[in-house]
């Protein structure tokens, strides 16, 4: 066949005189056998780099006089369906005898390879309209030609059609036919064509067991699995590969297992694609020891080899391990694709490494490595949690095209960053481009409602959901319980909690750390009590919001139950849950215990350094706490804005104004990080403690941004202990308009009046709050005897003991 490819006509006959004398005993005239003889070549003649030579062939059955063969015009046709050329096939299909279904089939071919799918429809139904009759080569392109349309009730016309025929019997058209039953969610007529089937091939079986794949329905799949492997038909490697991914899916290692023995039984283990999803099935399965043996053990390693593996490594955590084997890949010589791209990105993303994210960024522009949706979405994910949301901004906008994913990749990045306008302007601008929101975009945007204490625009979200049937789901439920906690409606967060049909680790995490922030410690504890009752596991996350509830509380018997699971748990190596054991031994006043966790650490990071720092700082020993600051920096751990919130709080207990306006300029000018409203309200504590208000006003007024009810009402207590009416009124003034519902400034201001003896602004401050409907919420005490707690409200008499 080369030969003939690279020979021209003229001579390809001068050379096959012989041969054409010894046909003529198969052929009776040499017309015949020179057809069959160019029809042979034409047969080579199968893409577009051989179309001259095809051109040739075609121009010397013209000159010899024998175009009109049927079956040699249609091999010519066909010759040019097959090279791309159109124009060539519609002027040789209209110079042609059409009786024959031949010439109608490859056109019907011809476009359907074009994905011109109505045109190969019009062209099956012109057909019919000559009087031909299709054949049992005509329906499978006629099929796939509906797949492409996704017209299901022409298909079952059509199979009417074919069983009519007498072909729904053929293996052929049975395949397509099952095949676009299963895309086309119609598996129950697949499923009821293939059991009708007498005689089922090994393609017949893998097209019925990748359909139930396909369809997300791995019992079906492994039910036809096991009938295949009772028939006589034995797996190949498309079937063994097609099971092997249910067990990855699902996680069935032991299946997986006695396949991969299957596999070595019948020599496939060398068959990559076998491989790869072996590879691929260790990985999702966690047993990353068995996945690293197979990867060393394989003769040959292609791209979809390495991607797998390096996903393998992301999807288990060892962010380091992808980083290495990626670098090796690049040594080796194997150029990584946008796929081993977007497995890759992850681990950058997870270790919050910008320079190292810049760096492959910048190798992917430098080689055109192919930025789609999925890497796109990556790179933006990645420098939104390295905090570059500038450049993140920047993809977003040079992107061509913009999907949902991408779209949803930007609001979580902007809620991340704290910015919530932007993500809601993100989403409104999703809305109006016509694209319809998925529960994970959904999911993503309600958290910015909450930064926002947006109640009304969560519950319009809220209707969304319930509109568009996603309220089943368990992390859409969640971001909306989270919603309405942060917007302090703890009652609508319960409602939504309690109808959960299923409760994931995150939801029960959700609601414990929403009622330990909304002021209700005891429900946070219970919660976790009952997360632990129904046999759901606990993560870090878990431990570290109910000790943060025991803070709160202060419960030190809690803690130290919790501390036990901690320790049972295997999270005593867990930085986070050990840090926030620091937290809640301080809160509850057992300063050596906390102390005693941090030195006891193996490992130490920002967040247990300031979690000491401020431990100290909280019992006013300011010494122990600056010496604790010194050791941070000498361990080589930089400071960040909690770490100088804490010792700006500790400056503010001790009274010491010069030490902590001396650490409040280091921070901004030395370190380079700019004030929060936490930090002016901790100035203006430590000027008011002092008595100077003056300054503590000076403070608010140099804020770059407004202050909240925080900061002016930190200033209304310091007014409250100086006796400084008049600064009082300004502040108060302040908190009305943030704070109306707040009773506590009310009252500060009425005693500050009432201890200047200006008796007209005590009734004042009383009417405005009758006016406003302001009820004052009493104080309350608590006291832990025999592991109970008891509470008090002032002049209480009801308590038993009482």
């Amino acid at each position: 066949m080369r030969i003939y490819a690279r020979t021209s006509p003229a001579m390809f006959l001068q050379t096959n005189c012989n041969h054409v004398k010894h046909l003529r005993v198969l052929y009776p005239t040499v017309e015949q056998a020179l057809a069959s003889q160019f029809a042979s070549v034409l047969r080579a003649c199968s893409d577009a780099s051989v179309l001259q030579q095809g051109r040739q062939v075609h121009a010397q059955v013209i000159l010899r006089g024998i175009s009109n063969d049927c079956l040699l015009g249609g091999r010519v046709l066909g010759m040019y369906v097959l090279c791309g050329s159109f124009v060539d096939a519609k002027n040789t299909f209209y110079m042609l005898e059409r009786r024959s279904s031949l010439p109608w089939n490859w056109m019907i071919r011809g476009f359907t390879i074009m994905g011109r799918f109505d045109f190969a429809l019009l062209f099956y139904f012109k057909m019919l309209g000559c009087g031909t009759s299709p054949d049992k080569y005509t329906f499978p392109y006629v099929i796939k030609a509906c797949n492409g349309l996704n017209n299901v009730s022409l298909v079952k016309s059509v199979n009417k059609t074919i069983r009519l025929m007498g072909f729904e019997l053929d293996v052929f058209i049975a395949s397509s036919l099952i095949k676009f039953y299963a895309e086309n969610d119609c598996i129950n007529d697949a499923r009821c064509l293939f059991d009708k089937m007498p005689h089922k091939d090994c393609v017949l079986w893998n097209v019925m067991l990748n359909s139930y794949v396909k369809n997300g329905d791995p019992s079906s799949a492994l039910e036809i699995f096991l009938e295949m492997k009772n028939s006589e038909i034995r797996p190949n490697s498309v079937t063994l590969a097609c099971i092997l991914s249910v067990c990855a899916s699902e996680a069935m290692i032991s299946l997986g297992t006695q396949l991969h023995a299957l596999v070595v039984r019948y020599g496939l283990e060398l068959d990559t694609p076998v491989a790869n999803t072996l590879l691929a099935m260790y990985s999702k399965c966690q047993n990353l020891f068995d996945a690293c043996k197979l990867f060393d053990t394989m003769p040959q390693t292609d791209l979809v080899t390495w991607n797998g593996m390096i996903t393998g490594f992301v999807q288990n955590g060892f962010m380091g391990e992808a980083s290495h084997l990626f670098r090796e890949m690049i040594s080796v010589g194997i150029k990584p694709d946008s796929i081993t791209f977007a497995s890759f990105l992850p681990s950058v993303t997870e270790l919050a490494c910008v320079k190292q994210g810049k760096e492959i960024h910048g190798y992917m522009v430098r080689h055109g490595v192919p930025l789609d949706l999925f890497v796109k979405s990556a790179l933006i994910d990645i420098y939104f949690k390295c905090r570059d949301v500038e450049m993140a901004h920047k993809i977003f906008l040079q992107s061509d095209t913009i999907d949902v994913i991408l779209c949803t990749t930007m609001v979580s990045g902007f809620v991340l960053n704290g910015m919530n306008c932007d993500a809601l302007e993100i989403f409104r601008w999703l809305i109006k481009q016509k694209m319809r929101p998925n529960s994970v975009t959904l999911a993503s945007v309600l958290p910015a409602c909450a930064g926002l204490a947006a109640l009304k625009l969560g519950k319009e979200l809220h209707c969304n959901i319930l509109k568009n049937g996603l309220d089943g789901r368990c992390h859409v439920e969640s971001a909306i319980s989270y919603m309405y906690a942060k917007c302090g409606r703890l009652d609508l967060a319960h409602h939504i909690f309690g109808r959960m049909s299923e409760r994931d680790t995150i939801c029960w995490n959700s609601m414990i750390t929403s009622c330990s922030q909304n002021g209700n410690p005891e429900e946070a504890i219970e919660l976790f009590r009952q997360m632990g009752m129904e046999g759901t596991r606990y993560d870090c996350v878990s431990i570290s919001a109910a000790l943060s509830a025991c803070a709160n509380l202060p419960s030190l018997r809690y803690g130290k139950e919790i501390h036990g699971v901690v320790v049972k748990g295997a999270f005593s190596s867990d930085l986070f849950a050990e840090s926030a054991l620091i937290d809640m031994y301080a809160k509850c006043g057992n300063l050596n215990s906390a102390r005693s966790v941090f030195d006891k650490m193996q490992g130490k990071n920002e967040v247990s350094w300031n979690s000491i720092i401020s431990a100290y700082g909280n019992h006013g020993l300011l010494k122990d706490c600056l010496t604790l600051f010194d050791q941070m920096l000498e361990n080589r751990f930089f400071p960040d804005h909690v770490t100088f919130l804490a010792i700006l709080s500790a400056c503010g207990h001790a009274g010491q104004v010069d030490i902590g306006a001396c650490y409040f300029c280091s921070m901004t000018e030395e370190y380079g990080i700019p004030a929060r409203m936490e930090h002016y309200a901790c100035m203006v504590d430590l000027f008011g403690r002092a008595g100077q208000l003056n300054e503590a006003y000076e403070m608010i007024k140099s804020m770059p941004f407004t202050p909240d009810a925080g900061v002016w009402g930190t200033l209304l207590g310091a007014c409250r202990v100086h006796s400084n009416v008049e600064l009082a009124e300004v502040a108060s003034r302040h908190l009305f308009d943030l704070d109306p519902q707040n009773s506590g400034y009310y009252v500060l201001l009425s005693n500050l009046h009432a201890d200047a003896g200006q008796w007209g602004g005590v009734l004042k401050i009383r009417n405005l709050m009758k006016e406003r409907q302001v009820q004052k919420v009493p104080g309350y005490s608590w006291i832990d005897i025999n592991n109970t707690t008891h509470i008090f409200v002032a002049a209480d008499g009801s308590h038993p003991v009482c």
